[in-house]
């Protein structure tokens, strides 16, 4: 095999050479953008250590007993059965949606307790998890982990208009201030 330096001509080099002449080498110009000291710090993180740690009401362990005929339920022992079939009929309508398609259990776990936090610092009573249908994997999971929560008052399986079989309606307690 010939070289490169074979194919090309000389006066190839040279006509290259007088294109480029006079052109400058660019400079870097990355903007490093220095954080913004007005912004209240603290609030900050303890919103972000807030989220972190709604996480760990979550885990894989724990089987708590759900009923496995029908669709997917649950509700607290101090709560009415009748909140449970208010959540079924749709009457409860829910202010926040969290969508986990495409999510991992991890990211799942991350996000759902980060809307928890979420609902109860804005105080909001109803919210939807979509967590789809897929290979059933976080259908499972989803309905383990808010049964561990101690802010889940009771879930059903949505109505149609709210996903039906790949989404739960969550009843949250707020607390008083």
């Amino acid at each position: 095999m010939t070289d490169n330096k074979d194919n090309y001509s000389d006066d190839d080099f040279a006509l290259f050479r007088e294109e480029v002449k006079g052109v400058k080498k660019l400079r870097q110009d990355t903007i490093i953008k220095q954080p913004n000291r007005n912004v209240k710090h603290k609030e900050i993180h303890k919103e972000s250590r807030e989220a972190d740690n709604s996480g760990f009401y979550f885990s894989d362990e724990f089987m708590p007993l759900l009923n496995e005929d029908g669709p997917t339920r649950y509700a607290r022992s101090d709560v009415s059965k009748y909140e449970l079939k208010k959540l079924r009929r749709g009457v409860y309508v829910p202010d926040v949606f969290l969508d986990m398609h495409g999510m991992t259990q991890k990211e799942a776990k991350r996000e759902l307790g980060a809307m928890i936090a979420y609902c109860v610092k804005e105080s909001v009573h109803c919210a939807c998890v979509q967590h789809g249908i897929g290979k059933h994997i976080l259908k499972q999971k989803v309905p383990l982990w808010l049964a561990q929560h101690p802010d889940v008052m009771a879930f059903h399986q949505a109505p149609l208009e709210f996903g039906g079989d790949g989404a739960l309606l969550i009843l949250l307690s707020i607390p008083e201030r």
